[in-house]
Formats: structure tokens, sequence, C-alpha cells
């Protein structure tokens, strides 16, 4: 058996039998969510909890005055950004912030392909907002929100991480990029449902990560599934689907004309997304 089936044998037993080592939510975004969770919390509250946390703090107050949250006055303490982000918003918002914990490696080989998913990643989380913004704003359809999307396109791709640390253990099948992602197009959706239900997510998150390359996996109504897919397409991360992908995203009226992803505004928007995470 060659080693790339020896790895994919590994990666499907350890799947059947519940024994693949998934990554653990960074602590703080735990914090976060317990804390939004509590029907008594307040703002002071979550101030405190994410305060214990400098750098997420400070990429807080960042988000507070970006594009993102389109306003024009800024902000220069916690306790102000967290009363502008406000407690519905937060708890998505900081355990997006927090993932980027997750995309490190200590193998040297390894970091420069998990370095490469967070870049795809934040490429189709800015798409992802950016479509959603445009679409919000044409149909004042507002049953999806700007922090969700943000998470749930982080979180789409989560399932690439455990398929890398498993190889990290036969280093020679990065020699082999086509197996590599044979792998993550076979179990990386199967992968990123374990690990968002392992974390608690909605079923919102873990349908994104389980299906988004799923093109058989529909929704009746414009999902978050839907504006993933699209940001990954136009982000140009769907092989061989782009063209499948856009004309089904018209169809479902996520997009009326495929001319709004060449404007200077649809640009500008991408570009705030991408500032959240730069």
């Amino acid at each position: 058996m060659s080693t790339e089936n020896a790895l994919l044998t590994i990666l499907t037993e350890k799947i059947n039998n519940d024994t693949l080592v998934l990554p653990t939510l960074p602590a703080i975004a735990l914090k976060v969510r317990r804390t939004a969770d509590d029907p008594d919390v307040n703002l002071n509250m979550m101030a405190e909890v994410i305060s214990q946390d400098p750098a997420l703090s400070a990429r807080m107050i960042k988000i507070a005055n970006s594009s993102y949250m389109g306003r024009a006055v800024k902000v220069d303490n916690l306790s102000q950004a967290v009363t502008r982000i406000g407690l519905r918003q937060i708890k998505n918002i900081a355990t997006a912030l927090a993932m980027e914990q997750l995309f490190v490696s200590k193998n040297e080989i390894v970091r420069e392909y998990v370095n490469r998913v967070w870049s795809r990643t934040v490429d189709v989380v800015a798409h992802s907002l950016a479509l959603l913004e445009a679409y919000t704003e044409r149909t004042n359809q507002k049953a999806l929100n700007l922090d969700s999307m943000t998470l749930a396109a982080l979180v789409h791709n989560i399932g690439v991480l455990p398929i890398f640390t498993e190889a990290e253990r036969h280093e020679e099948v990065f020699g082999n990029p086509a197996f590599l992602n044979a792998a993550v197009q076979k179990l990386a959706g199967r992968i990123g449902g374990s690990i968002t239900r392992h974390w608690g997510f909605n079923d919102e998150f873990v349908n994104v990560a389980e299906n988004w390359r799923n093109m058989k996996y529909q929704t009746a109504a414009p999902s978050y599934v839907d504006f993933v897919r699209c940001g990954a397409a136009v982000a140009g991360h769907i092989d061989g689907q782009k063209d499948t992908v856009l004309n089904l995203a018209q169809k479902k009226g996520l997009i009326d004309d495929l001319s709004i992803l060449h404007t200077e505004e649809y640009e500008q928007r991408r570009e705030a997304g991408q500032e959240v995470f730069a």
C-alpha cells in the first residue's frame, strides 16, 4: 500500500472510529461563548472576559473602528468597542477573531500549507461578506447577518486541519499536492462537521463546514452555505465549478447581475471584510 493510500485509510478509520484528534476552540473563545450564553450577562461582564486576552482586546477595538461596523466615530477602549459591537454579535465575532490561533504548526512544511489555507479562508470571508451585504441591500432580507456570516466562512474549511496534522507523521505526502487535495476533497467536509459539532456550534455552521463543497446540498432559501460557496467561487477556490456556482447563485437570487462583482462598491466591501483579519 502506498504512503498516500495508507494515510487515507488511517484518516478514514479514525473518522469512522471517532478517534481522530480534533482541534480545540481557543480558550478565550470558549469563555466568550459561555459568557454570551449567560442570560444575566451584561456588556461590562463581557468586556471583563475579553480583557483577559490582550490580543483579542486589541482586535475587538480594531473591528469596532473598521468599515465592517460602518461607523465614522472612533472608539479607543474595550468597553466602548463591546458596546458598539453589541452582545448579540460579539459571541460570533470574538470566536471568529480567535480562530486564527488554530491555523498554526511547528512543522515548517505543514505551516506552509496551513498558512495558505488561512489566507484562502480570509479571501472567502471577505467575498462572502461583500456578497451578503450586496444581497441584503438589494432585497432588504435580514434573515442572515454579518457576524454569523463571518464565523460561517471562517469555519468552512476547518476540516483540513486534522488532515494536515495526521499527515505530519508522513511528511513525504506533502511532496504530492494532488494527493493532499484529493484527501481534502474526500474527507474535509465530514471532518469539518465533526469539529463544529464538537464545539457545540449551531446547525447553520455545521452545515457550512460539512456541505459547502457538496453541490448536491441545496437549501430552499438563501443560506450561509450558499454565500460561502459563492464567496469561494468568486475568490477562485472552487476547482472547475465557478460557473456552476455562480449560475445557481443567480437562479437563487443571491446575485442579480454578475457585473456587481466588478464594481468599486463591491471591492470596497470585500476590502472591509479583509481588513478585519489583516
